[in-house]
């Protein structure tokens, strides 16, 4: 059809073709704040309105951290005791390199006179293995201290974790019951809108306001499509199945009778005389079908390129005349003839056989016939 328009007329439709986007933008924009903004009207879930017994989960909570900051201490505390027992093994064992040494030595001499550093040796070196062993239990010490404040935190954590449970699987009862209200919230706002969209779409999208109607049924159809079909409950996927099916359904049916009732329209124009199927036809749409290279009586496919035909070998709809002024072979939905500007009436004759001249006007000179 952009064919047969004018180029101010072009670009104006293109404006309000942006026109409708930018006020199908703005809707969308307030309708997915609205939309977004639904869910607060719900009161959040919490886990622990939904344990049998609070008080004593709170209990519980309360005494598994205790037992982990003791288990914690502990572990500090291990990680100290565990430096110590190394220093004092190095110190032991430096100890026990100098006595021997020191012995070697003293069985070279043979001094008695040394026999009392021996012994005084002998009794630090048990001194500073009694300090080592005194570490290592500090450590075992603190190793069971840990090992019960882990155990201790595990237990507590195993009774948490069983209250928990089972409020967990009630509070996932109640979330798909809030899942499904604010779905529901979510129908009510976008179903009303999708059905004012289709009536307008029928009634109106042709009307002297058609930029704001089309930019309406673009904020219906992103409301339903994107603002509410992500959000349908899955229930297992058999909601989603279920709607997708009946959504199907409905619009396969739409489709197959609006298909029909267009075959039973066209049967009836084509029984009708050519005359009359022009005046159904407005001029716009025949040109816009004639520039696809169908007819525009029935739709089908016809070759106007051959100056053979001036009938739809289909419908019989007149596609070709002759101008009743110059003789010139025009269309026969155009309102002028392209050769002379004369304008096309019901006196135009239709192509005359070859080697049959054209008639000729009497207002018009000879000289305007076609050779």
């Amino acid at each position: 059809m952009s064919k047969s328009l004018r180029l101010s007329e072009k670009w104006f439709r293109r404006g309000l073709w942006l026109v409708a986007l930018v006020f199908a933008s703005f809707l969308i924009g307030l309708g997915g704040t609205l939309v977004g903004d639904l869910p607060k009207v719900e009161q959040p879930l919490e886990l622990d309105d939904f344990l049998a017994n609070r008080a004593a989960a709170e209990r519980l909570r309360a005494e598994l951290r205790s037992e982990e900051a003791a288990a914690e201490a502990a572990n500090t505390a291990l990680a100290q005791a565990r430096l110590q027992l190394s220093k004092a093994r190095s110190e032991t064992r430096t100890q026990r390199e100098g006595f021997s040494n020191w012995l070697a030595t003293r069985s070279v001499t043979q001094r008695s006179e040394q026999d009392p550093e021996v012994i005084a040796r002998t009794r630090a070196l048990d001194a500073q293995q009694r300090a080592e062993q005194a570490q290592q239990r500090a450590v075992q010490a603190q190793q069971q201290a840990a090992l019960d404040a882990r155990q201790s935190a595990a237990e507590k954590q195993k009774q948490l974790s069983s209250m928990e449970a089972d409020a967990r699987i009630r509070l996932g009862e109640e979330m798909r019951k809030v899942e499904m209200r604010v779905f529901l919230y979510r129908l009510a706002l976008t179903l009303p809108l999708l059905a004012i969209a289709g009536w307008l779409f029928v009634k109106k999208r042709k009307g002297t306001y058609w930029p704001f109607v089309w930019g309406f049924i673009f904020f219906a159809l992103f409301a339903f499509f994107v603002e509410l079909v992500p959000y349908l409950p899955s229930y297992g996927g058999y909601v989603r199945y279920i709607v997708g099916i009946a959504v199907t359904a409905i619009v396969g049916r739409y489709a197959i009778l609006a298909l029909n009732r267009y075959l039973e329209r066209q049967k009836l124009a084509e029984a009708l005389p050519d005359q009359e199927r022009r005046k159904e036809l407005s001029y716009d749409v025949a040109l816009a079908r004639l520039a696809k290279s169908v007819c525009p009586g029935c739709e089908r496919p016809v070759d106007l390129k051959n100056e053979q035909i001036d009938f739809c070998p289909h419908c019989g709809i007149g596609l070709f005349d002759r101008c009743g002024a110059c003789g010139t072979r025009k269309s026969a939905f155009a309102k002028f003839c392209h050769a002379c500007g004369a304008v096309a009436g019901r006196a135009a004759a239709i192509a005359p056989a070859p080697g049959v001249a054209a008639p000729v006007s009497p207002a018009q000179p000879a000289s305007l016939t076609p050779d």
